[in-house]
């Protein structure tokens, strides 16, 4: 078959190289949210790989809460939470839930660890971020932003939960098909063009 040969494979990956460049000139916010740090400006010519923009679903927000190691004994997944947040003092109340523990320290995966071999035998308390899931309804009625300072409680009662996540979501937090209709594209327009060439080639020959 002609689509099988392997300078049509080669001619078909750059055509489809060169499509995907050209489609992708127009940029499209894979997610829905509020636009920050924006460092590009109008008429500025920018290169391929530049940072121009964060776009954040404030709609999708967490919470990452450091608590100390000493807190986390009785801690479980699914555990129910209320959260307090600076921005609008103790007269708004979140509710939420445990979504995930910590798999390590903040200071184990700091950029500079620290090295506890150099003879400094001083106790040092360690927190473990605990990520903490927001009513969704709740937050859409009082917005937060990126970085806020909020007061989290966590109600240990139930400990039927699991300390540690069990399998791996089967969902990911944040999706998006905003690429998928551009590669059918170009696959179709590929498709097309082998399917055109390969037709013509008999007549060509009879003639």
């Amino acid at each position: 078959m002609i689509s099988s040969h392997p300078d049509v494979q080669a001619a078909a990956a750059q055509l489809r190289q060169a499509y995907l460049t050209n489609a992708r000139s127009t940029l499209i916010a894979p997610v829905t949210g509020y636009v920050a740090k924006r460092t590009v400006q109008l008429g500025q010519r920018v290169q391929p790989g530049t940072a121009l923009m964060a776009v954040i679903p404030l709609n999708q927000l967490w919470i990452d809460a450091n608590f100390k190691e000493t807190q986390l004994r009785d801690m479980r997944i699914g555990q129910p939470v209320d959260i307090e947040s600076d921005i609008y003092g103790s007269d708004v109340k979140y509710s939420g839930t445990v979504d995930s523990l910590g798999a390590g320290t903040g200071s184990a995966f700091a950029l500079l660890p620290a090295q506890n071999a150099t003879g400094n035998w001083i106790k040092i308390v360690q927190r473990v971020p605990v990520r903490i899931h927001i009513n969704a309804e709740e937050l859409a009625k009082h917005p937060l932003r990126v970085g806020l300072s909020t007061v989290v409680n966590v109600d240990l009662h139930d400990q039927s939960g699991p300390v540690l996540a069990q399998q791996a979501p089967q969902k990911a937090s944040f999706t998006t098909n905003v690429y998928d209709r551009q590669l059918a594209e170009a696959d179709a327009m590929i498709t097309q063009l082998i399917h055109d060439n390969s037709s013509a080639a008999p007549k060509a020959a009879q003639r």
